[in-house]
């Protein structure tokens, strides 16, 4: 199964689907911080290619399948967002594969329009 991530503008706002582990079609399993660096890479890459920046990030979504992990994928959210601080909300909820640990999606507004 290939996973697509979609990002998209509407006026200001740049919106990004649910983003997981993946590369290509390969999962990337592993430590929960590194897991949660990759997708917030993987974010920041789609936000920027449609000309906005990580710190146009306003809120954040985030999926997990076992509550157990809640606290380190949270502090690693921390980490990457305590300069940004957007809102955030926290769902345990049935992800799209096994291994699958945790989804993250984003919101952000443009205030700058690029070059």
């Amino acid at each position: 199964m290939q996973l697509v991530l979609l990002s998209i503008e509407t006026g200001r706002s740049l919106l990004v689907s649910g983003t997981t582990a993946t590369h290509r079609e390969t999962l990337i399993g592993g430590l929960i911080h590194i897991t949660n660096a990759l997708l917030i890479d993987k974010i920041e890459g789609a936000i920027q290619s449609l000309g906005g920046r990580i710190e146009d990030v306003v809120r954040t979504r985030i999926y997990i399948a076992d509550p157990e992990i809640w606290e380190p994928v949270t502090r690693a959210h921390g980490q990457r967002f305590r300069h940004i601080r957007p809102t955030n909300t926290l769902v345990r909820a049935g992800l799209i594969g096994e291994g699958y640990l945790v989804e993250i999606e984003a919101e952000a507004l443009a205030l700058e329009t690029p070059d």
